[in-house]
């Protein structure tokens, strides 16, 4: 009698299923949370205290290469989106900083440990942050670190730009998730 097993590939997908490891966007559609690369881990003593879905724009600006002055290029300024959580109501929004601030009043402005290209070429990098300063009394008060994973869209506009466009900014369309950790209680 032979006994049928099931392939590694669906028992992967079981626990996975199992496990709870679905975010859910703006939009209520389902997807399973990225794999983090090592690089972007938080260390052991944190833990996920927030996970929001934020769509919006990233602003360059044209100007003067800090290389090579005669050479003009998009230059990154600043995020401008909004914060979702599951059910796709917006809690908060992320601007320059980089600064996340929940309806609560709450902040945390982070600063870049780490970085990865992520999946998709065409899309910003993944990020580890960590919390350069918080304030306020909610959400955003206790983080330490902060993922930018699962990005799409984002980067500065492939043409190039010149000095007739210097000062000009592109708003380029993007979206990712942010995962919020604090201390372990």
């Amino acid at each position: 009698m032979s006994v049928l097993r099931p392939s590694p590939v669906f028992l992967a997908l079981l626990i996975t299923a199992g496990s709870g490891v679905f975010v859910a966007n703006a939009a209520p559609e389902v997807e399973t949370a990225a794999v983090v690369p090592e690089n972007l881990k938080v260390p052991a003593t944190q833990v996920l205290s927030l996970e929001t879905h934020a769509a919006g724009v990233q602003i360059y600006e044209c100007g003067a290469s800090k290389t090579d002055p005669a050479r003009f290029e998009w230059v990154f300024k600043a995020p401008e989106a909004d914060l979702f959580d599951g059910d796709g109501k917006k809690i908060g929004k992320h601007y320059a900083g980089p600064t996340w601030e929940s309806n609560d009043g709450s902040k945390v402005i982070g600063e870049v440990k780490a970085r990865d290209n992520g999946p998709d070429a065409s899309a910003i990098p993944w990020l580890l942050l960590r919390a350069k300063s918080t304030s306020g009394k909610g959400v955003f008060s206790q983080i330490l670190s902060i993922q930018r994973l699962a990005t799409a869209g984002g980067k500065a506009p492939a043409e190039g730009c010149d000095q007739a466009q210097s000062g000009k900014e592109a708003r380029i369309a993007y979206k990712a998730r942010y995962y919020f950790f604090a201390a372990k209680p």
